[in-house]
């Protein structure tokens, strides 16, 4: 990979001060050097093994998932899923806080066994060779994983992005297992938040309709590309970490509450290795499939407008995230037991804010008593 980044042959860039045409030449060299010369990958490996981890194959799809083990008296299983450009590192600062929350401050009784798998294709959960893995078929699969592989009859689920999706999909199919859940992004299925009106939000959530006015320009292009030609765009980026890098990191940076520091956030050695773990598993390319499948006629069931989620449900809102949905529409669709207005964080908040959601997802499963 070393060699490769000192051979990168950089692409003109010119009157993009701001970013405007996408990521700055200066920033990502100063970064690509960072990565190449001082980066300690072993470092960030040593950290990540920490955690215990395992691989197993259902129906023939490999997945690779941390079980961290609760430190209170009855630890309740959590299942945390991760979306894209994600990973489960992503989770490294909530796993402590739901695990041992007594370690910070809080209640031991409210620990959990922490679960958290890569999604089919990212990361560890390689090779993909398996087509049609859209949200409801990762919700199974969850299932499998968390009651036929570990043994929970019960269990709650915590996700953000494609993570939401598939967390709110273990509400609608799964409620004989899944006792709750709880999104980082708060849309649920068959809900496009991206085109709601703006009558269907409440005078004090007109700020929600301006945010996400505002980020659907940031949004639109990757969407398209994967939704479309992912595996065109894979051979580019697969050829290239600088090339992976910069999708990625660019989306940290728009999507994040950063203020336009996405280094200052999330720290040069997680996003390099975030940019890493998608490139020396050569995963970014069928990490990129989601979307296809997601958004697959073919595979994907119809949308199911008049859904209800069948489990209580907790929303956190970010004040950064990409889109919402209305509270009356929410309340609507589901059992909603917590709504809570993050005062900082972006459509990365375990990552951006771990001990908001940990402290959140705590106070919601702990006033549960379905487990």
């Amino acid at each position: 990979m070393k060699r490769r980044l000192a051979a990168t042959r950089w692409a003109p860039d010119f009157g993009n001060a701001d970013w405007a045409y996408g990521v700055e030449r200066g920033w990502l060299e100063s970064m690509v050097d960072y990565w190449r010369d001082e980066f300690d990958w072993r470092a960030q490996e040593a950290a990540m093994n920490r955690l215990p981890h395992f691989r197993v194959a259902i129906d023939g799809v490999p997945i690779h998932f941390v079980h961290a083990r609760g430190q209170g008296p009855s630890p309740r299983p959590l299942v945390l899923t991760h979306g894209w450009p994600w990973t489960f590192w992503d989770w490294k600062d909530v796993i402590p806080r739901l695990t041992d929350p007594a370690a910070f401050g809080g209640d031991p009784r409210q620990s959990f066994d922490v679960i958290v798998p890569s999604l089919p294709g990212f990361g560890f959960s390689t090779p993909l060779t398996t087509t049609g893995l859209e949200p409801r078929r990762i919700a199974r699969l969850w299932v499998r994983l968390m009651r036929d592989v570990l043994g929970h009859a019960r269990f709650g689920a915590v996700g953000g992005d494609w993570g939401a999706q598939i967390t709110g999909e273990l509400g609608i199919d799964h409620a004989a297992e899944v006792c709750g859940i709880y999104l980082t992004m708060p849309i649920l299925p068959g809900v496009d938040g991206r085109f709601l009106p703006a009558e269907a939000y409440a005078a004090d959530e007109q700020w929600m309709v301006a945010r996400r006015d505002e980020a659907l320009p940031l949004i639109a292009s990757h969407i398209a590309v994967h939704m479309h030609d992912p595996q065109t765009l894979a051979y580019a980026l697969a050829d290239s970490p600088v090339g992976t890098a910069a999708w990625i990191w660019e989306r940290r940076r728009a999507w994040s509450d950063c203020g336009g520091d996405v280094a200052g956030l999330f720290g040069r050695d997680f996003l390099c290795a975030t940019a890493s773990l998608y490139w020396l598993t050569n995963t970014i390319g069928s990490s990129l499939r989601i979307y296809k499948e997601a958004f697959n006629p073919t595979t994907t069931p119809a949308p199911r407008a008049d859904l209800r989620v069948k489990t209580p449900v907790g929303l956190a809102i970010a004040p950064k995230e990409l889109a919402y949905m209305p509270r009356a529409m929410a309340e609507e669709r589901c059992d909603l037991r917590r709504w809570t207005l993050l005062p900082r964080g972006g459509h990365f908040a375990p990552a951006e804010q771990p001990e908001a959601i940990a402290s959140d997802v705590r106070a919601f499963f702990g006033a549960l008593e379905a487990w």
